[in-house]
């Protein structure tokens, strides 16, 4: 009996090894990179990695500032491009970055990227409140209305998200979620792999109790808003604040800001709708490419 058990440890481990091998040597899974928590509260990636996309297909950089893609030359008449995973990006190539298809259209402007899946609206007016020190002749931020919703606490309280705590005008930065298990599971790729390919009942996070009640409309949030918005008018620099909006942006939330914000852009992909990938919906190179024509637009009437 022990010999049947020690042999079945040892191919055990035999097919552990064999699996992360061919793990490791197909990328069958991305290269997540490793974040810290800065001394302002903001979540960034260390500075300086490097790692691929799922399948080696295209490489990602982490810049010395904490952030995906790479530095301009020159921060000299800048523009700051802010906002989550579909800024961040690592579906793609470098190439097929917001900052790239800007400079190529508009080459007057020097560009740098601050992005992190997961950045709500008023986390992206604290990374601005920190680029203002490069003093950026515009910042872009690009949001939908669950952007709006995630920064208010007393919509829904969600711990690993910074968010706007209303009644008692304080910001509560987010917390990462369980660092040492993820750092474990992102460098052991035949776990991370299983994990990704099956979604284990055991792996998922509980999710945070929500106070939105079901049905409830985006409207029903709109008194939220503009408590936000009034902090923000006090605490950020909306001057140079240009909010760029998705275009599966909710119509209600798009008329209210319009309403209240000076500076929107509204992207519009109703005459070619072909901007997403088929099993994800974030860009691919030609949707970054057809935003940034309309951002473009935008910025030549500043």
């Amino acid at each position: 009996m022990k010999k049947f058990i020690k042999e079945i440890v040892f191919f055990l481990i035999i097919g552990l090894v064999i699996g992360e091998i061919i793990a490791r040597f197909f990328f069958l899974t991305p290269t997540i990179p490793e974040s810290q928590i800065d001394r302002f509260g903001i979540q960034k990636y260390i500075p300086n990695q490097a790692g691929y996309w799922k399948g080696g297909l295209h490489k990602w950089q982490i810049n010395e500032k904490g952030w995906p893609g790479k530095l301009p030359e020159s921060f000299d008449n800048l523009v700051t491009i802010i906002g989550d995973s579909f800024i961040e990006n690592f579906e793609n190539p470098e190439e097929c970055h917001q900052m790239d298809y800007l400079k190529k259209a508009l080459a007057k402007y020097n560009y740098t990227e601050a992005s992190r899946s997961g950045v709500s609206f008023i986390e992206a007016l604290e990374i601005s409140k920190q680029l203002d020190s490069l003093n950026p002749k515009v910042q872009l931020i690009y949001i939908n209305e669950t952007d709006f919703s995630e920064s208010v606490l007393q919509i829904k309280r969600l711990p690993n998200i910074t968010q706007m705590d209303l009644d008692n005008n304080l910001i509560t930065y987010g917390k990462m979620k369980a660092p040492g298990l993820k750092k474990v599971l992102y460098s052991w790729k035949l776990a991370f792999y299983l994990y990704r390919r099956f979604q284990p009942s055991l792996a998922q996070i509980k999710p945070a109790k929500s106070n939105v009640k079901p049905n409830q409309s985006i409207s029903d949030n709109f008194n939220h808003f503009e408590k936000l918005i009034g902090y923000a008018r006090k605490n950020y620099n909306l001057e140079k604040i240009v909010i760029v909006l998705r275009p599966d942006t909710n119509k209600e939330f798009r008329e209210f800001l319009k309403l209240h914000v000076l500076n929107v852009i509204q992207l519009d992909n109703s005459e070619d709708d072909n901007w997403s990938f088929e099993h994800d919906y974030h860009w691919t190179c030609y949707g970054h490419e057809r935003a940034s024509l309309q951002v473009v637009e935008y910025l030549k009437k500043l």
